[in-house]
């Protein structure tokens, strides 16, 4: 026992000796540092040495650093980051604007096509119409003939007339068709609704995907449930082309119908999609 107090009597006497040793060093050192930093700046024409601020200027400077950085973030427009940047330039303008430049090209490409279309169903018709005027032009022909046989004095005006009429007519037709057919037609109208339903469709889904990723949710309302109603007419007039290429004069009719709808639904779109651009061109940011 008594060597145990005598351990501990030691070891406290030790840290009062250290703890001696401390304060004089403190005390010993201060004059000097503020000498030093009351003295005249060394030759330093580059500013090379420079003085650290002390704790407590540190301690000013972060809250007031924090108050302008806080001011700038609200000054600015709040940009549609749903996740702070996670999914990157994904959340950004460029991405954003894809979906309404695109689209925008569909609605020409859908217009190119209705034009395409319409002339090669026009194509197709003018052959039937041909024929039929000349199935009359063999008619009156064939009356001419039997006057001609009969010896008649001369041919009934109103006859004559008619068959040089139905003659303007049949050459004119035929002109258009070798026009129309030298275009290539078909082939524009089917390369164009390729693209249309291809190309399309791809970006009608990535508008509200991209929607989704910016703002964790999707806004139902007219723009998506017409573009909605204008894929599913491009998938249907699609479907009809096999039975379109069986002459199927029905599935033709159908395959009008769903375009003549899509191409009404598009337009229709037009001032809601452009609405919804302005917002993402405010809410957004490059890349």
């Amino acid at each position: 026992l008594v060597g145990l107090h005598s351990s501990r009597r030691a070891a406290a006497h030790e840290s009062r000796h250290n703890m001696l040793l401390l304060t004089c060093f403190a005390v010993h050192l201060e004059p000097r540092l503020a000498t030093r930093a009351h003295a005249a700046p060394l030759f330093d024409p580059l500013g090379l040495e420079q003085v650290q601020p002390t704790a407590q200027a540190h301690h000013q400077l972060v809250p007031a650093g924090g108050a302008m950085v806080a001011a700038l973030a609200a000054a600015r427009p709040e940009a549609a980051l749903a996740k702070g940047g996670e999914y990157g330039i994904f959340e950004g303008r460029i991405v954003s604007l894809a979906h309404p430049a695109v689209m925008a090209m569909m609605y020409a490409a859908t217009a190119w096509a209705a034009f395409t279309g319409y002339q090669w169903r026009q194509l197709r018709e003018i052959g039937n119409q041909i024929t039929e005027l000349k199935d009359r032009k063999k008619k009156h022909e064939s009356q001419l003939k039997v006057l001609a046989d009969g010896e008649a004095e001369a041919a009934p005006p109103a006859l004559t007339a008619e068959l040089a009429s139905l003659t303007s007519q049949i050459d004119e037709l035929t002109t258009t068709r070798k026009e129309l057919a030298s275009s290539d037609l078909r082939a524009k109208h089917y390369q164009v609704g390729s693209v249309i339903l291809g190309l399309g469709t791809a970006f009608a889904i990535e508008g509200p995907v991209n929607t989704f990723l910016r703002a964790q949710k999707l806004f139902p309302g007219p723009h998506l449930y017409a573009g909605a109603g204008v894929v599913v007419c491009w998938a249907m007039a699609a479907s009809l082309v096999p039975l379109m290429s069986k002459g199927k004069d029905a599935a033709r009719t159908a395959h009008i119908a769903f375009n003549v709808l899509a191409l009404g639904l598009f337009t229709w779109q037009l001032p809601t999609g452009w609405d919804i651009t302005l917002k993402v061109i405010k809410f957004t940011k490059f890349p």
